[in-house]
């Protein structure tokens, strides 16, 4: 019995030891746990990969044209206010790069009181367009584009002032939803003394790591939209980035921004076959009708069993197509949705649509074409209204010296 005893207190004082040794690792704290050898260090998880995720903002072009598209958009027009003068408007493209270069490398501003919100860049751009009106403004109307202005009136345009033009833009686009906002809000706080806000578009395409890398995003009709944008350096160069004219526009482009509302419940009640039709690519592949892959070259001149063309001649595929002696009229889509609560007296019950984005050379020669074609015949007008038009034109990019358009204010 004695033995017993024995060897079961000594298991209790074992037991007691292991407890005492946990108790005095919580009492010490990590730290001198680990020193004395009574806890394993604890390696720091990886960081989620969006929180070192960044893209260069200094180059030969501005970032956010061919950097594939981020999940989310805030573009944001404004006016500049009465009496502010070249210089004032100088100084701010100085502060406004110094704010972009930084945040777009995960950095807070200089100004910045929330530094905590710049967590994770998730492939923050930040990019910038001057309107007709700015070269005015800044007394250099000699530099200014000869494109740039306002479109010609289309037949269905259903134009709204709130969402038209704009004397100089922001695109912000990142993978992080509170980034955009966060960066939005940096860049209109520190332009406030100079600049109205006119309008802001916000909108978004399939969530980072939802889709395969380069495939094509989707409209919330469900097509496949931009399968035809430049994919190669010889492509850009030949449709989206200048060449010629003064040192700050060569390497920048046009943007054309068209605001368009689609009507949903309408779509609705249409089967697949006739979404099909409508658009002249299969509403599923994305393939152009008769094909099997999306990225197949659409023949106008195929014809059924009984010789009538496989593709609609006034499908939105056919009459996007740039003719045959006008190869040129191809342009890069940019495009993101947006999806609202319904305005009370809205047209529809929904207040869906697209922030469409577009970037090219000449837009007179390039986007105005097409839509002059897709406004007069396009069989998915029934469907679609545009509500708002902007052109800016977007300066070449930065070394890591210089400010936007350095060469524009100081020329």
């Amino acid at each position: 019995m004695h033995n017993m005893s024995e060897g079961f207190s000594r298991r209790r004082f074992l037991g007691g030891l292991g407890t005492a040794a946990g108790a005095s690792a919580l009492a010490l704290g990590a730290p001198e746990a680990q020193a004395i050898g009574l806890e394993r260090p604890q390696e720091a998880p990886p960081k989620p990969p969006l929180q070192t995720a960044t893209v260069p903002f200094d180059g030969a072009h501005q970032a956010g044209i061919a950097t594939p598209a981020q999940a989310n958009l805030w573009l944001i027009a404004f006016n500049v206010k009465k009496g502010v003068n070249r210089n004032r408007l100088q100084n701010l493209m100085r502060a406004w790069t110094d704010d972009a270069r930084r945040m777009t490398a995960g950095k807070a501003t200089r100004t910045d009181l929330e530094p905590e919100l710049m967590g994770s860049p998730a492939n923050l751009t930040i990019t910038v367009g001057y309107g007709e009106n700015f070269f005015t403004i800044i007394d250099r109307e000699d530099q200014k584009p000869e494109w740039l202005g306002d479109l010609p009136k289309y037949v269905n345009d259903e134009l709204r002032p709130e969402w038209n033009g704009g004397d100089l833009c922001l695109q912000i686009c990142a993978d992080d939803p509170v980034m955009v906002s966060h960066a939005a809000r940096m860049m209109i706080r520190n332009a406030g003394s100079s600049l109205d806000v006119h309008w802001v578009q916000a909108g978004f395409q399939h969530a980072n790591g939802s889709t395969q890398e380069g495939e094509t995003p989707r409209n919330l009709f469900g097509q496949k939209d931009g399968t035809v944008n430049p994919r190669t350096r010889e492509e850009f160069d030949k449709q989206v980035w200048i060449d010629s004219g003064p040192d700050w526009l060569r390497g920048g482009t046009a943007m054309v921004v068209r605001r368009i509302e689609m009507d949903i419940p309408g779509w609705d009640v249409l089967d697949r076959e006739s979404r099909t039709v409508i658009t002249g690519r299969d509403i599923g592949t994305g393939a152009p009708i008769g094909g099997k892959d999306e990225f197949e070259t659409v023949d106008l001149a195929k014809t059924d069993e009984y010789g009538l063309p496989l593709t609609d001649p006034n499908s939105h595929v056919a009459l996007s197509m740039p003719p045959k002696e006008k190869p040129n009229q191809r342009i890069l889509r940019r495009v993101y949705n947006y999806d609202l609560p319904p305005e009370p007296n809205g047209r529809f019950e929904t207040n869906t649509g697209l922030v469409f984005i577009c970037f090219q050379k000449d837009p007179l020669e390039q986007f105005n074409p097409i839509q002059e074609r897709l406004s007069k015949n396009d069989r998915l007008n029934q469907w679609i209204f545009h509500i708002g038009s902007a052109v800016f034109v977007m300066p070449r990019g930065t070394s890591e010296e210089e400010y936007w358009a350095q060469d524009l204010f100081e020329a």
